[in-house]
């Protein structure tokens, strides 16, 4: 016996197919666009830049270095786990086996044979594409591979999804580093991204957040779990340092909040730099309503990021932004990946958070935040520096797009909340 078709069958037939068709094509444009950028870039090195040099801003009994060149970090970096002399916590989102990734293996190598305790954690996901030779580390390191899959049987637990982007050292419990700068040759010297150094008091809670991350993913199921990472209890903090940190096991993300409420409480400037811009669209309101209210809102994109997807993405929030005063500036020649935000000389935060999905909402994430107008300011300095290699968008220029632009955007903007 035949089964006839019912009106309903057929209409869900219909629409089955259509939105099937509508996310290949989705797909489909998103990868021939990655494929076709991969073979622009080959054999392209990006073009000079200008750079700030290492800035150090005193905050109590604290202070606050900033780096907005990957070489100058580096440097400082290395200095202090050579010195280091009880612990050094290292974390990092990439780890390259070039040239200087084999610098950092070397001296946290040296440093667990001369007796320090080296903690390492790796996200497994961003270095598949490493050498497994790299990733063979001496027995005296205790070395935390963060899993490329770490939801086991609960595939449907949203919680143990995101990748750990974090970038942390920390040396001693007496000099901390946090930034958005990955350990790599092209990071040294070709892109632009801003890390700091934090000394005294304000380093316990980035000590803290390594110790919590390493004790929550510490057990493993095939082999022998790492032993817990316990910390003494700080006796002193500084209030005007604080740590943001997304916990998406805990399901905690404090950096989207710190963000909307130091945009809703500007009432001057509010300038941000960020690699890549896919925010909520109450995000984008924020910046639209102190845009109204005559704030100088600015925002700081690459021309051209490493992610030409994203890029695309991103665009589908230009035209609501530029109706409402925003201005966008984007950073040419180089990839600008860095994380800042400063508001009305008072307010800075430095981080690994993007103003994206991913960042705000789903990854393993920190940010600095920190209430004071010396470091504020130095941040003023390095966003005109950085503004003085950008490219302003228009509103003429943007609404002259040509025809093919605006239909990619329509196309793609359905990805916005994968990204």
């Amino acid at each position: 016996m035949t089964r006839t078709r019912t009106w309903p069958d057929r209409w869900l037939r219909v629409l089955r197919r259509t939105l099937l068709t509508v996310v290949g094509v989705q797909l489909g444009l998103a990868m021939a666009m990655t494929l076709v950028d991969s073979y622009r870039r080959r054999g392209k090195k990006p073009g000079e830049f200008p750079v700030t040099p290492p800035a150090e801003v005193p905050i109590g009994e604290s202070t606050v270095t900033t780096y907005t060149y990957g070489q100058h970090l580096y440097d400082d970096m290395l200095a202090a786990i050579e010195g280091a002399q009880k612990q050094i916590l290292f974390e990092t989102y990439i780890w390259k086996g070039d040239a200087t990734g084999e610098r950092f293996k070397q001296a946290l190598a040296d440093a667990a044979a001369r007796g320090v305790e080296v903690y390492c954690i790796y996200d497994g996901f961003a270095n598949l594409v490493v050498s497994p030779v790299f990733k063979r580390f001496p027995r005296s390191m205790k070395v935390l591979r963060f899993p490329v899959y770490s939801a086991g049987l609960r595939f449907f637990d949203l919680r143990r999804y995101g990748r750990d982007h974090r970038k942390i050292l920390v040396v001693d419990s007496e000099i901390g580093f946090v930034g958005g700068f990955n350990i790599g040759d092209a990071y040294a010297t070709e892109w632009r991204d801003t890390h700091v150094r934090i000394t005294g008091p304000g380093v316990w809670d980035l000590q803290r957040a390594v110790a919590d991350f390493w004790n929550l993913h510490r057990r493993r199921r095939l082999r022998p779990s790492e032993r817990p990472l316990l910390l003494e209890t700080a006796s002193d903090w500084e209030p005007r340092i604080r740590i943001q940190r997304n916990v998406p096991r805990l399901w905690m993300f404090p950096i989207r909040s710190m963000y909307l409420e130091a945009i809703n409480r500007a009432s001057r400037n509010i300038w941000i730099t960020t690699a890549y811009f896919l925010p909520d669209q109450d995000f984008v309101d924020a910046l639209k309503d102190a845009a109204a209210r005559g704030v100088d809102v600015r925002l700081l994109v690459p021309l051209k990021s490493n992610h030409i997807v994203a890029d695309w993405v991103s665009r589908g929030y230009f035209s609501q932004l530029l109706e409402a005063g925003v201005r966008i500036l984007r950073y040419r020649d180089a990839m600008v990946h860095a994380k800042t935000a400063t508001v009305d000389g008072t307010w800075t935060t430095v981080g690994t958070a993007n103003i994206d999905r991913l960042s705000l909402s789903g990854n393993y994430e920190i940010n600095v935040e920190v209430i004071d107008a010396g470091l504020a300011r130095q941040m003023e300095e390095v966003f005109a520096v950085d503004e003085s290699h950008c490219l302003e968008l228009t509103v003429g220029e943007w609404e002259a797009r040509d025809l093919h632009r605006k239909f990619t955007e329509f196309v793609l903007a359905p990805l916005r909340p994968l990204l």
